[in-house]
C-alpha cells in the first residue's frame, strides 16, 4: 500500500456549475494529493452568470456529515467555506471546538458574481470560527465586513488578506500572524474573466498543504501557485465569470 493521502474535510456549499464551492474544493484537494471529504451546507443553482437559487440544509444534517467523516475516516485538516446561516456557523463551531487538526476558514459573504451568501447574523457568528481557525482568508470586502485589520488584530486572528479583487496591475496578499510583520506576496494581475472559485480553491489548497505537514507560509505559497496556474489553465466555459482549470494543473 502506498503513502496515505492527507484527509481533508471541506465544509461548504455546493456549486451546480462546478466552478466554486464543494466542487472546487474536491478538485483542488484531489489535484494536490489529498483525500477529499465533504459536509455540504447548502445546495445552490448557479453558473457563470450568477446565483439563481439557494437551499440551506439543516444544522443537524451538516453536523451529521462532519461526524460521519471524523468518526470513521478521520481528518488531517479542515476547510470551511459558505455556511449559509448563523445556526450552521454556530453548529460547526460547536463540533470543531477542541479539534487538533488545522482549520482554514474562508469567510464567504459575497461570491465573485456579486451574490450575497451570508446575512449579518451569520457574519456575527464568524468570530467564533475565526478564533478556532489556524488561518482566516478574507478578500477585500470580507475583511471590511469583519471590521478591517484593526478588529482582527484585537481578536488575535491569523489571517491572509487577499488582494485579488482590489484594483491595480499587481495583486498583493498579506499574511498577518499576531504582532509579527506581515508576510507579503505580490504578483502581476492575471487579466481574465475566468476566476470563479478562486477563494474556495485557495483555502482548500492551503488546508491540503497544512494536512500534508507544511508550515503556514509554505502551504500558502504553494496554494497561491496552484491558483495562478489554474487561472492560466481556465477552459473558457460560460458567458460570465467562468471556472478555472483545476484539471490541467499538475503540481510537482
Amino acid at each position: 500500500m502506498g503513502t496515505r493521502p492527507p484527509r481533508i474535510l471541506a465544509i461548504a456549499g455546493s456549486d451546480s456549475s462546478g466552478g466554486a464551492g464543494i466542487q472546487a474544493d474536491i478538485k483542488t484537494i484531489t489535484m494536490l494529493g489529498g483525500f477529499a471529504m465533504t459536509a455540504i451546507t447548502a445546495v445552490t443553482a448557479q453558473n457563470t452568470m450568477g446565483m439563481h437559487a439557494v437551499e440551506v440544509l439543516s444544522p443537524e444534517l451538516v453536523v451529521a456529515q462532519i461526524d460521519a467523516c471524523v468518526g470513521d475516516i478521520g481528518v488531517d485538516a479542515v476547510k470551511i467555506g459558505m455556511l449559509g446561516s448563523p445556526a450552521i456557523a454556530h453548529a460547526v463551531a460547536d463540533v470543531l471546538e477542541g479539534a487538533d487538526s488545522p482549520i482554514v476558514f474562508d469567510p464567504v459573504m459575497v461570491a465573485t458574481s456579486g451574490a450575497t451568501l451570508a446575512d449579518e447574523a451569520t457574519v456575527a457568528a464568524f468570530e467564533r470560527l475565526m478564533k478556532l481557525a489556524t488561518l482566516t482568508t478574507p478578500n477585500v470586502a470580507e475583511l471590511d465586513a469583519l471590521g478591517s485589520d484593526v478588529a482582527l488584530a484585537k481578536l488575535g486572528i491569523t489571517y491572509l488578506a487577499k488582494g485579488g479583487d482590489a484594483k491595480g496591475p499587481e495583486v498583493e496578499d498579506r499574511l498577518v500572524v499576531s504582532d509579527n510583520d506581515p508576510v507579503i506576496w505580490r504578483a502581476p494581475r492575471i487579466e481574465t474573466r475566468h476566476s470563479h472559485g478562486t477563494g474556495c480553491t485557495l483555502s482548500s489548497a492551503i488546508a491540503t498543504g497544512l494536512g500534508q505537514g507544511l508550515d503556514l507560509m509554505k502551504a500558502t505559497e504553494k496554494a497561491r501557485e496552484f491558483v495562478r496556474s489554474a487561472l492560466f489553465a481556465a477552459p473558457g466555459f460560460g458567458g460570465g465569470n467562468g471556472p478555472m482549470g483545476h484539471h490541467a494543473v499538475r503540481p510537482n
